[in-house]
């Protein structure tokens, strides 16, 4: 799908034809999704865009910004959170976003839907005030500035997770519980290499380095780069409270080991000694003058099983005074 709107005085006009739009006077905007091979050379030739960054955009390479002779191209990724079978098997989703910026054209590229892309569209056929009346670089930042946006939203999801996690690592030793957090954390090493690559992107235009942003628009792509250090900062805190969550988690799984290997220790110690009892008196001497004299007394085996009990029981009380049970 390609959407041609040329907007200048207030007032947006649709276009069938590239070439028609491209020469309108006006700030132009393109913005196709799924298209043919067919239709990404038409907006290369109408554009005059080099083909090796629409095979960026394609193949899924790194957020970054390139600066060309006659337009700046920048590519961002929309990232989002796709659910599994449980709520916390979950994927960090990406689609690419290539953004051209000319002197008063911006072309958008997408492989597959950009939602966030569409609303600033949507805007610009509403007639929004702010769209209309100023240039292709401003439209470039409203695009960029939706995806970041959109990275919060992924945040404050994870972020739920996290207090989830929290909530149940302190008084919970499920193996499910440890699939959580190695999810989690996967999630947030994905998204980090999202978060990074774009503020290095947008981090290039909030200096004005490219010819097509003016002085006057630069203001907007610093607001949109201190958003992203401020997602960089989120993603690198919530790592650390994922890695603190596994922390207390296998601590809380080796304190839990460590309390059943000691009712299994105190246990064993109480059977040695009985072992012991119960040793001897199964070697069933007699005769001569080193017999068992236990063995002809009729309360011999009676007398063996309370001792073997006394002893038991005057272990199981040291044991408990020693806070050992």
């Amino acid at each position: 799908m390609i959407s041609a709107v040329v907007y200048a005085d207030g007032e947006a006009v649709q276009y069938d034809d590239l070439a028609a739009a491209r020469r309108a006077v006006g700030t132009t905007w393109v913005h196709a999704t799924s298209v043919t091979n067919e239709e990404l050379r038409a907006i290369q030739t109408a554009f005059d865009i080099h083909h090796l960054t629409i095979e960026d955009v394609q193949n899924h390479t790194r957020a970054k910004t390139e600066e060309f002779s006659e337009h700046t191209f920048v590519l961002l990724k929309i990232a989002s959170l796709t659910t599994g079978e449980t709520t916390f098997e979950k994927e960090v989703k990406t689609t690419p976003v290539g953004i051209f910026i000319g002197d008063d054209w911006v072309v958008t590229v997408s492989p597959g839907a950009a939602t966030p892309v569409q609303r600033v569209l949507d805007a610009v056929s509403r007639g929004d005030e702010r769209l209309l009346q100023r240039g292709a670089d401003f439209t470039a930042y409203r695009v960029l500035d939706v995806v970041v946006e959109s990275y919060f939203d992924l945040l404050d999801e994870l972020e739920t997770d996290i207090e989830e996690i929290e909530d149940e690592v302190t008084v919970s030793t499920d193996r499910q519980t440890l699939e959580k957090i190695n999810d989690v954390r996967r999630d947030l090493l994905s998204f980090r290499k999202q978060a990074w690559p774009a503020r290095e992107a947008v981090g290039t235009l909030a200096r004005g380095d490219p010819e097509q942003i003016r002085p006057e628009t630069e203001k907007y792509f610093r607001d949109t780069y201190d958003h992203l250090v401020q997602i960089v900062d989120l993603t690198e805190t919530y790592r650390d409270l994922v890695s603190g969550a596994r922390d207390i988690y296998l601590n809380t799984l080796s304190q839990s080991t460590n309390e059943v290997m000691k009712v299994l220790t105190v246990v064993a110690t109480i059977f040695i000694p009985l072992t012991f009892v119960a040793g001897i008196y199964g070697m069933n001497f007699s005769g001569g003058p080193y017999n068992m004299p236990e063995l002809g007394w009729a309360l011999g085996y009676p007398a063996t099983m309370v001792g073997m009990a006394l002893i038991a029981v005057v272990m199981l009380v040291h044991f408990r005074r020693r806070g050992y049970l």
